[in-house]
């Protein structure tokens, strides 16, 4: 090994820095611009023009695309203009060819395409489908409840084909309808709220599997069976959720009956929705009238009604006004109706399936209303009451009951409506008194920008309003909802929010005060200032705290606190609300008081734009992200704690006390204390302090003074304190050697030597594999990208005068030399290579590379030989223990690794080393010849590398490298 004689070639790296430079060009003025628009020049003379030439401010062929990012330079954004002419209204233009009299039909079917646009239904109007569950979770009962099933029998089952004559066809169906009302079914009885769910369910899957299997008229018997269920209000309570089970099996009849007569139609079938009678063949017609009939003959009026309601689509089939004819029809039909509540919600069904089908009869959707209005004094006849006594049901109970259906008739009438409307709705509830029903429904209903303009006539119309039935405080937070979208005159606000708030507080029950007053709190954080919404704050702390009444108010007081959010963000003026962290102390429950806290600081992240040092920020903040904190314990998902750390770092690169680093420090050692078991927001603290004493020294510009000094000391004491409660070992060894740079930056030498060496002390602790998003994956990848990185570090560490010469790079290599690494693995000879660079960096005159006002071992030797000595001595042995490695490859038949080994040597000696040495020039050529005769080198890397070592011979100190090229030469070609 000794034989090597390692010599270091002399680097001058300012003129290698300078012949490596590209060469620089002056740009000459021009017009041409890369993102300039692409334009085409249309010459009206062509016929002169050469084939294929083009015009001077062309650019480009007009066949190309225009370029996005060229585009935008002349103003336009290619994606607006391609929005806007999807929603132009304009109809598609013909080609300059289509006849006049084409382009003029086109234009007509145009105009009537965008009227029929105007009358369907668009995506602003809420759908059945939204309500549907909330109506179903809201209506529940635990009384038991009864269903009458049908009995199935031969009868029920399609006519045979023997049957010839049609008369006795007909007779034989109307047989089966009579079967099905005479007695061919039965009652269950005691049936639970879910027991009742599953028969209606089954009844559903009963009627598709019927009409599968051609079973048309038993498919009917159980539509009519079903419906006859909604004339049964023996469970008062269930009503709307029979309603919406019940109408989900006369959706699945309608939309079965009404694919099977389209279906019918000749081919090529008629859109299916955009065809008119005339297109409709006689067979489709013929079926659908069969179908009418059947229903005609249902004698009961409720089933009768429903199933033709939802069969009310098919009136398409048989003339042009059909639709049009029969609604109104069925809207006088369900005037029969004795029960009020029955009556209610086959006005909405008949609505529902009315917009569906004819959203424009606007007409007869406001005749259903004006009919419900009529019969609203049928709530308090007899009939009713003695029913609502038998069930024991209160009034303001059953007055709900009606409250989904009124608010879909109403959601269906106010659909577009104009804003006159709403003053006829709000005269004809002032004729019945002030109905508290209607009125709660309108103010659902209409819009809110309506509804915000008269808030003071509602007000006034809730005041006139009987409480007996309705509760005031319901339509106080009717109107408050209507309020939280829109805005009420600005001189009325203050007016209706006080107005609001006397009746708001007097509500008794803590939990429907709280209903309504989370949603004024909208309001009130929409226009007014800290003081009123304290004010809010204050109330419901004073309502909800007696009897712990707010752990049953958890969500609601969640939402407050978001819509505060929602409109604070300025935590300064958040935090100086007297009751806001009062307010705080009401989520008691540990999960509830984490989500509020994560809501706090999610709002804080995104919408602090500074830096602050408020102390009422600071407090408040550190107290959130503690509770944050401490919600942390052995079962909490490495997600959750991921999300946690986020926000407090978010929160501590937030905090800045501007010069007053003492105070900051302080910040970052009560940090420590609070949040110990987060390990990112440990990282991100040291980072802190770090970036700390950096600041510390670009202030002072890099002369300490006595204090700063030992400022800059703490700063690294507390790194140096904190690092080791690290479990990640990759953290702990980056932050060492990081730690150990701004030490050494800050001319804190012994705090540097002490980082450096406790990152060389914890190295062996290093395991062979890691963790990293759950998969475990070798660590030897990452251990060698930081011994790298630490090689780089110590150039400019100098040596301890009582360590001895190159402490840490031998302390190094020997952790290296004693590591267990993996099997078969080349890592601790890539070490090997990868140190020869520093060292040959070290016996340098002048270094790469210095920290200011810190003596680099450049200046502690001076060149002494016995230092250039020692790493010469150093080298021969890293090349030693390389080339025994090759040896053993060799034995081991390892061909590809020890042509790579080989190759990567040879490009330290050629790039590090001095060639002049024989011994080291014939190594080279060596490990040349080597790593082509195992096949690791391909031609275009040889001849770049040849090239290369060509380019270096022309330099005046690097003549003798023209050897080396002939021979590398007569190598290659040998």
């Amino acid at each position: 090994m000794a034989a090597v004689q390692w010599h270091s070639r002399a680097r001058r790296y300012e003129s290698e820095l300078q012949s490596c430079g590209l060469e620089v060009a002056p740009v000459e003025f021009s017009d041409y611009h890369p993102l300039k628009s692409i334009t085409v020049t249309d010459s009206k003379s062509r016929r002169g023009a050469r084939k294929g030439s083009t015009s001077s401010s062309s650019s480009s062929s007009s066949s190309v695309a225009p370029d996005p990012l060229s585009s935008m330079l002349d103003g336009t954004d290619p994606l607006s203009m391609f929005a806007a002419a999807s929603a132009s209204e304009s109809p598609p233009t013909l080609s300059q060819s289509s006849s006049t009299g084409v382009s003029d039909s086109l234009g007509d079917l145009g105009r009537g395409k965008r009227r029929e646009k105007e009358d369907e239904v668009g995506v602003d109007f809420e759908p059945w489908s939204s309500k549907r569950g909330e109506i179903l979770a809201r209506f529940t009962t635990t009384e038991k409840l009864s269903i009458n099933l049908f009995m199935g029998s031969e009868k029920g089952k399609a006519p045979s084909l023997a049957s010839s004559a049609v008369s006795e066809k007909v007779r034989t169906r109307l047989e089966e309808l009579d079967d099905l009302e005479e007695g061919s079914q039965r009652e269950l009885l005691n049936l639970s709220q879910q027991d009742y769910v599953n028969r209606i369910e089954e009844l559903n899957q009963s009627l598709k599997e019927a009409w599968a299997s051609d079973q048309k008229v038993k498919a009917l018997k159980i539509v009519i069976q079903c419906s006859k269920l909604l004339s049964d209000t023996a469970v008062i309570q269930f009503y709307p959720s029979k309603f919406v089970l019940i109408t989900d099996i006369l959706d699945t009849f309608g939309r079965l009956v009404y694919e099977r007569i389209w279906s019918m139609c000749s081919d090529p079938h008629p859109s299916p929705d955009s065809f008119t009678a005339d297109e409709v063949n006689d067979t489709a017609k013929e079926t659908c009238l069969n179908w009418f009939f059947k229903i005609a003959s249902i004698r009961e009026l409720i089933p009768r009604l429903y199933v033709e309601v939802a069969l009310l689509k098919c009136n398409r089939f048989l003339t042009k006004c059909g639709i049009q004819e029969t609604v109104p029809r069925l809207t006088a039909m369900i005037r029969g109706i004795g029960d009020p509540l029955v009556a209610v919600y086959a006005r909405a069904y008949l609505c529902r399936i009315g917009m569906e089908v004819a959203p424009h009869l606007k007409d007869s959707l406001n005749k259903n209303f004006f009919d419900l209005l009529g019969t609203f004094r049928q709530i308090h006849g007899d009939s009713v009451q003695n029913q609502l006594v038998l069930q024991r049901v209160e009034i303001p109970v059953y007055l709900t009951l009606y409250s989904p259906a009124i608010h879909w008739i109403l959601q269906c009438v106010s659909y577009r409506a104009p804003e006159a409307l709403l003053t006829e709705m709000m005269e004809r509830c002032k004729k019945l008194g002030n109905n508290a029903l209607l009125l709660n429904s309108v103010m659902w209903a209409f819009r809110a920008e309506f509804i915000a303009t008269r808030a003071t006539d509602f007000i006034g119309m809730i005041k006139d309003c009987d409480e007996a039935g309705f509760p005031q405080h319901l339509l106080f937070g009717s109107l408050g909802r209507s309020l939280a979208c829109a805005d009420p005159p600005e001189a009325e606000r203050l007016p209706i929010l006080n107005e609001a708030w006397k009746v708001i507080t007097k509500v008794r029950s803590p939990q429907d005060y709280i209903n309504c007053a989370e949603i004024w709190v909208e309001f009130t954080c929409r226009h007014f200032t800290k003081r009123e919404v304290n004010t809010v704050l204050s109330d419901i702390i004073k309502h909800m705290t007696p009897d712990r009444a707010f752990e049953d108010a958890y969500p609601q007081l969640q939402s407050v606190i978001r819509k505060i959010l929602t409109y604070f963000h300025d935590f300064s003026v958040l935090f100086s609300m007297e009751r806001f962290l009062p307010f705080m102390d009401m989520f008691q429950k540990d999960s509830v008081r984490v989500g509020v806290c994560l809501s706090i600081m999610d709002v804080f992240i995104k919408h602090q734009q500074e830096p602050t040092r408020d102390p009422v920020i600071l407090n408040a903040l550190l107290h959130v992200c503690k509770t944050m904190h401490d919600s942390v314990n052995a079962l909490t998902l490495e997600d959750e704690k991921r999300s946690l750390a986020l926000l407090i770092n978010g929160f501590i690169r937030m905090v800045s006390f501007g010069r007053d680093f003492e105070q900051q420090l302080s910040f970052c050692v009560e940090a420590r204390a609070t949040f110990c078991n987060l390990e990112p927001v440990l990282v991100q603290l040291i980072h802190t302090v770090n970036q700390l004493a950096m600041e510390t020294r670009r202030v002072m510009r890099g002369s300490h003074s006595r204090k700063t000094a030992a400022f800059v000391r703490a700063c690294a004491a507390y790194s140096f304190i904190t690092i080791p409660s690290l479990t990640s070992i990759f953290s702990r060894l980056n932050l060492y050697l990081l730690s150990g740079q701004v030490a050494l930056a800050n001319q804190c030498l012994s705090q540097a030597d002490a980082f450096l060496k406790a990152a060389v002390s914890v190295l062996p602790e290093v395991p062979r594999s890691i963790s990293i998003e759950g998969k475990l994956r070798s660590s030897e990848g990452f251990l060698l990208d930081f011994i790298n990185n630490f090689l780089s570090a110590l150039l400019v560490v100098p040596d301890h005068p009582e360590a001895g010469v190159l402490f840490l790079v031998r302390g190094l290599l020997n952790m290296v030399q004693d590591y267990t690494w993996e099997d078969n693995s080349d890592a601790k000879v890539h070490v090997y290579i990868s140190a020869l660079p520093l060292l040959a960096a070290m016996s340098q005159e002048s270094y790469l590379y210095s920290i200011p006002k810190v003596d680099s071992n450049e200046t502690l030797y001076g060149g002494d030989p016995k230092f250039l000595a020692e790493i010469n001595k150093l080298c021969e042995t890293l090349i030693g223990q390389v080339l025994d490695h090759l040896k053993t490859l060799g034995r081991d038949e390892s061909i590809h690794r020890q042509g790579s080994l080989a190759f990567s040597l040879f490009g330290c000696l050629l790039a590090h080393g001095d060639l002049r040495n024989n011994k080291l020039n014939q190594l080279a050529v060596n490990l040349w010849n080597l790593s082509h005769k195992q096949g690791y080198c391909n031609t275009r890397t040889s001849v770049r590398t040849l090239e290369f070592i060509k380019h270096q011979a022309q330099q005046p100190d690097m003549v003798h490298l023209s050897d080396v090229l002939h021979r590398l030469t007569l190598q290659s070609r040998t």
